[in-house]
């Protein structure tokens, strides 16, 4: 009794979804196998609970259902993991109406997508095999949740194996893909590897331009928080290692502009970034609470925190300074070139810009302290 009060309801039922459809389906598939007698040389699928290409039509629900459907006791347990430690933790920190809006959001798009990427691939190769593809597991909900806590404490340190790993949050987005991605191709798990990419891409997405943030600063006027979050450290290459990040950000810069052009996006001003870069301080100085309440006592949790803040205000402050050189070289350029090259005098200097790609993205010429 006292297990279900201190579950969240959101992240309960995310939890009782999970064990009740992995064990339905387990036993629909141990069903087919009896009534074979024999060993199946490819695991039976179970269209009603399970998302297969060529059936979702007349199994719509499955869109969502086969997200919180695992094959085994191994997921099983990781993704119940998942959802018990990361679902308390965001719902706590979102609400339970948000948590449900994000579960459903990264749980039906990179499903959605999933199917019509198999249903083509089907078309192209002219076979029914990628059709009949059973997909299903928490993957998407996995990634999807190291990219939230990468937004919200992405300076906090996770220690395993008594201190022989350590690794900060914010890394570990980029570690899950690279690891789906090896399995995929190494081991034949394809689903998989597309999922955690997908999740990543739809949280992200969700995460950034559409879901309502508490507002820490007060600087919301209509009550109902800040849409997305338009800080600098919260950019997609921010996602990913140092060495690569500038690459990354090129691609989407141009992907960025492109939709902006199409009008599917507005950018980010100067004002939303701003804003986000307050609402990245203020979380810090707020002291959320450790992501798995790994530390003991309070003078631990104080020190943690502290530290947190710490590095967050040195990340805020370096962008600030960063953005008051490149605005004071624009401004000194401006200048040179009115004196070299003479006109009509202007009633003023002309104010710095942000390029719509950057703004969006957030990918200006400002490089986070990932260190």
């Amino acid at each position: 009794m006292a297990l279900r009060i201190n579950i969240p309801p959101a992240t309960r039922t995310c939890l009782v979804s999970l064990i009740t459809l992995s064990l339905l389906y387990n036993i629909a598939r141990w069903r087919q196998i009896d009534s074979t007698g024999k060993t199946p040389t490819v695991t039976p699928i179970v269209p009603y609970l399970t998302l297969v290409p060529s059936k979702f039509f007349f199994y719509p629900w499955t869109l969502l259902s086969a997200t919180f459907v695992e094959q085994n006791i191994f997921t099983v347990l990781l993704n119940a993991a998942t959802l018990f430690y990361g679902g308390k933790y965001l719902e706590r920190a979102w609400g339970s109406r948000e948590f449900a809006k994000f579960i459903v959001v990264i749980a039906v798009i990179p499903n959605v997508v999933v199917v019509f990427t198999y249903l083509l691939w089907s078309i192209i190769r002219g076979s029914t095999v990628s059709g009949l593809t059973q997909i299903c597991g928490g993957i998407s909900i996995q990634a999807s949740f190291l990219v939230a806590f990468k937004q919200l404490v992405p300076e906090h340190t996770v220690t395993i194996f008594k201190g022989l790993v350590k690794m900060r949050v914010k890394h570990f987005p980029a570690l899950f893909l690279l690891l789906n991605t090896i399995s995929g191709v190494a081991f034949g798990t394809q689903v998989a590897a597309l999922l955690a990419w997908l999740g990543l891409l739809a949280s992200w997405s969700y995460l950034r331009f559409y879901k309502r943030q508490p507002d820490l600063t007060g600087t919301s006027t209509d009550g109902q928080g800040i849409k997305g979050d338009a800080s600098e450290t919260f950019a997609f290459a921010c996602l990913f290692p140092d060495v690569i990040q500038p690459p990354i950000a090129f691609v989407a810069d141009q992907i960025y502009s492109f939709l902006v052009a199409v009008k599917i996006c507005i950018p980010f001003s100067e004002e939303d970034i701003a804003s986000g870069n307050q609402q990245v301080l203020a979380r810090g100085e707020a002291g959320l609470p450790s992501l798995l309440n790994s530390q003991r006592g309070g003078g631990m949790r104080g020190m943690g925190k502290r530290e947190e803040a710490e590095r967050r205000r040195a990340l805020a402050l370096k962008a600030l300074d960063q953005r008051l050189q490149a605005a004071a070289a624009g401004r000194a350029q401006s200048q040179a070139s009115t004196v070299v090259q003479p006109g009509p005098p202007q009633s003023h200097a002309a104010a710095p810009t942000v390029s719509a790609g950057q703004s969006m993205l957030g990918e200006t010429s400002y490089t986070p302290d990932h260190g």
